[in-house]
């Protein structure tokens, strides 16, 4: 009877295994329809007309207002492995001063910055200190004159 368990629990063990890679699949931004989003003209619309076309927009420009950016993206990952970028769209509309539209440009993955970290380390200035220095480069510094809290009338004295 064992015999026949032993089979039928390491295949049940190892379905229990795989299910947890199941690939996951996301949207995240705006859900972008390009019959309004090629709706917006410039020079035609303003602010409101693109305010009840497309709704507020995802997030608008960092110094001014006159910028606004509707970003729509599509994910997938395996298991605990980092997302990758699908699709994505990103529809820009620029305002002029009196608030009418001036630009409407609309970009894809092509605008994704990659980012390559330097190394292990972030290269500084300055000297090089082992593993000793950092531990035992303090002894004799606390206390000795001239710094904050050695016997100069701070406080605690």
């Amino acid at each position: 009877m064992t015999c026949r368990l032993l089979p039928l629990s390491a295949l049940a063990f190892a379905a229990l295994l795989v299910s947890g890679c199941a690939g996951v699949r996301d949207h995240r931004g705006y859900v972008m329809d390009k019959a309004l989003a090629t709706a917006i003209q410039p020079g035609v619309d303003n602010r409101d007309s693109v305010q009840k076309t497309l709704g507020r927009p995802t997030f608008s420009g960092q110094f001014t207002d006159n910028d606004w950016y509707y970003l729509s993206r599509d994910t997938s990952a395996l298991a605990f492995r980092n997302p990758h970028v699908n699709k994505q769209s990103l529809l820009h509309i620029g305002f002029d001063a009196a608030g009418n539209v001036a630009t409407v440009e609309t970009t894809g993955k092509e605008k994704i910055a990659a980012v390559h970290p330097y190394g292990k380390s972030t290269p500084t200035l300055g000297r090089k200190r082992s593993f000793f220095d950092e531990i035992f480069g303090n002894i004799g510094m606390v206390g000795s004159g001239g710094l904050p809290g050695a016997g100069n009338g701070g406080p605690g004295q």
